[in-house]
């Protein structure tokens, strides 16, 4: 039986219920992209399923007062802060009931109340806002940490570079994690940038930058928390890069016609949360049976909050000015 090297905080309980968010986030992009094909769910969607990991595991070592801002692929990263299923799935289906009151769709959910201050469509669009809340924090002296997504596109933003400075001259406590899925749309990073590791633009603004796989969610934890508890305890901020993989295209409209079978298979076979349970099962904290029943438990709640959005109101036509401002 292997011992866990872990933080503290990180339980056995804590372990079987990241197992079960894990299967979370992908029953929701899996359902999600079911419903699109079916013409069910409308606008886009651009889904995570492979990179369940990246969302997770920083999530795992976060306070609840801590902060997050997501991405235009964010429906992990909701999920692992804590964001209801149930409304996720209504905004998507355009009720009432969702977090946006169905006015936002896939890449609009936030939840201030769990710490998670929203998705964003425009790429590259919440590092500076992850500064400002980290900014926040720092003047307030609330001592609260943001972790900050986004994909390995963002990297050549001007946000991008600008937020960085600003977070290193300012010694501010945010987390940077880009979640490198190996694409930007259909080019592949390797043609988008010269150098090997994203992480390593870090040294240009004097703060670290470190590399980690991306489908292994006990190092995602262990180099999270690190970044973390350094950022909380005043050293200032840390990029992460975690190499992932997403197994579906860009967005609904992708045929991916831009990558190889053999390259995806390559990368199905380290599925992250495979890897997760055969640690979680060598370590003695669950057994196989036990995972399958939190695979299904999980599969359910999905299917409950389909059930949910699908029984929601609509808006009504005396909705469309409400919660627009001038």
């Amino acid at each position: 039986m292997t011992k866990l090297s872990l933080p503290e905080n990180i339980t056995n309980e804590k372990l079987t219920d990241l197992y079960k968010e894990m299967w979370l986030i992908r029953f929701f992009d899996e359902k999600v992209d079911e419903f699109f094909a079916k013409g069910l769910i409308h606008g886009t969607t651009h889904l995570a399923v492979g990179q369940e990991a990246s969302a997770s595991g920083p999530c795992a070592v976060l306070r609840d007062e801590d902060k997050i801002t997501s991405t235009h692929r964010g429906h992990g990263h909701c999920i692992a802060k804590g964001a209801d299923v149930n409304r996720m799935m209504a905004e998507l289906f355009g009720r009432t009931t969702g977090y946006c009151k169905g006015k936002g769709g896939s890449m609009h959910i936030a939840d201030v109340e769990k710490g998670n201050l929203g998705a964003n469509g425009i790429v590259g669009g919440g590092i500076p806002l992850a500064v400002g809340s980290a900014l926040t924090s720092s003047m307030k002296k609330l001592n609260y940490v943001t972790v900050c997504y986004f994909g390995d596109g963002a990297t050549n933003e001007g946000s991008f570079h600008e937020a960085l400075n600003l977070a290193a001259v300012w010694n501010l406590p945010v987390v940077f994690i880009c979640e490198n899925n190996q694409y930007g749309m259909s080019g592949p990073v390797k043609d988008m940038v010269k150098i090997p590791d994203i992480a390593t633009r870090a040294d240009s603004y004097g703060f670290p930058g470190v590399v980690v796989d991306g489908t292994d969610m006990v190092d995602l934890m262990n180099v999270s928390h690190e970044a973390v508890e350094r950022a909380r305890n005043g050293q200032g901020p840390t990029l992460i890069e975690a190499k992932t993989y997403r197994w579906k295209g860009h967005s609904k409209s992708d045929a991916k016609k831009y990558r190889t079978r053999e390259e995806e298979k390559e990368w199905r076979a380290k599925d992250s949360i495979k890897r997760f349970k055969d640690v979680l099962i060598e370590a003695g904290v669950i057994t196989e049976e036990k995972a399958e029943q939190l695979k299904q438990e999980a599969k359910k709640e999905i299917e409950d909050a389909v059930e949910f959005a699908k029984e929601g109101p609509m808006p009504s036509k005396e909705d469309l000015l409400t919660d627009v401002y001038a």
